[in-house]
């Protein structure tokens, strides 16, 4: 039959379809509310999830980061028991002077009883003039978190390269601590000290371009600083080895902790502290201090 010769629904014919069409659609939107519903409370309840977990890793990785450090630990290789590594000419590594293996922090000296005004017992910590005829020993105590050690660096950096590739001086870099308390719970400071021993421990032709690129993404103080995960992959950038199981294991941070120690027992109290021949760079500017040195070097 043509949906000419079909009958003519009644009014109340109509109306009752109207209604059914209607009822339909409405349990069809219902059903739809309620799964959105349910979608909705699913993503809530997975963000939740999230959120929890991104806390829990955070407090998992800073309880690591706080956890003990053991009293003793190695001396990475390529660098002295002092805290340093040193670079001589063209960069070549200069062989430590000191030969212990290993360090405790029980045998650091106890810190000084009142502010040090001038570092002292420098021969103790292997700070004094070279040989004549011999390069002049240019020792920087820095932090990988202080802001004025990357001013120094980016400052004076070209010019100590320049007279370092000439012969005139070596350049030995002795990360410290000191800045721990300004990395919001996390050792930042300490962390990235022991991260650049690990470097100098099996890669010690890629330790100043590591600390370079601390410096370039230099976290400002009272942050958490960088995490090791991107400690490792700024080694691994800078063309280090491998650092990932050193950084994990600890491995140099009773190092850090015990040539840091030793700084502050022979007056060292803040970064960049720079000495050149066995004298403390203080006042005035780096390059008048250095050249007078030099000149009387000759």
């Amino acid at each position: 039959m043509s949906p000419q010769n079909e009958p003519r629904l009644t009014k109340a014919q109509r109306t009752a379809q109207a209604r059914e069409k209607a009822r339909i659609i409405r349990e069809a939107q219902l059903k739809k509310e309620k799964r959105n519903s349910w979608l909705l409370r699913g993503g809530v309840l997975a963000a939740a999830v999230a959120i929890v977990v991104i806390i829990a890793l955070v407090i998992i990785q800073n309880n690591a980061n706080n956890e003990p450090i053991a009293a003793s630990g190695p001396v990475p290789a390529n660098t002295n028991a002092y805290g340093g590594i040193t670079f001589g000419k063209n960069g070549a590594l200069v062989k430590p002077v000191t030969t212990e293996a290993s360090v405790d922090i029980k045998n650091a000296p106890a810190p000084p009883t009142a502010q040090a005004t001038a570092a002292t017992g420098l021969d103790a910590i292997g700070v004094k003039a070279s040989a004549s005829g011999q390069p002049v020993q240019t020792v920087i105590y820095l932090d990988f978190l202080c802001p004025h050690c990357n001013e120094f660096e980016k400052t004076y950096g070209a010019q100590l390269k320049t007279w370092q590739d000439e012969g005139k001086i070596t350049v030995e870099y002795r990360p410290l601590n000191f800045l721990n308390r300004f990395s919001s719970g996390t050792n930042y400071s300490a962390r990235a000290a022991a991260a650049a021993a690990c470097v100098a421990n099996t890669s010690p032709d890629k330790y100043k371009a590591f600390v370079d690129a601390l410096f370039a993404d230099q976290p400002a103080e009272n942050s958490k600083g960088l995490d090791n995960a991107t400690l490792k992959k700024m080694a691994t950038d800078a063309g280090s080895a491998d650092i990932g199981s050193c950084v994990d294991a600890k491995t140099y941070r009773p190092y850090v902790e015990y040539t840091s120690a030793l700084a502050t027992g022979h007056g060292i109290n803040g970064t960049p502290t720079v000495f050149m021949d066995g004298k403390q760079y203080s006042t005035g500017t780096f390059t008048d201090f250095a050249n007078a040195i030099l000149a009387a070097k000759k």
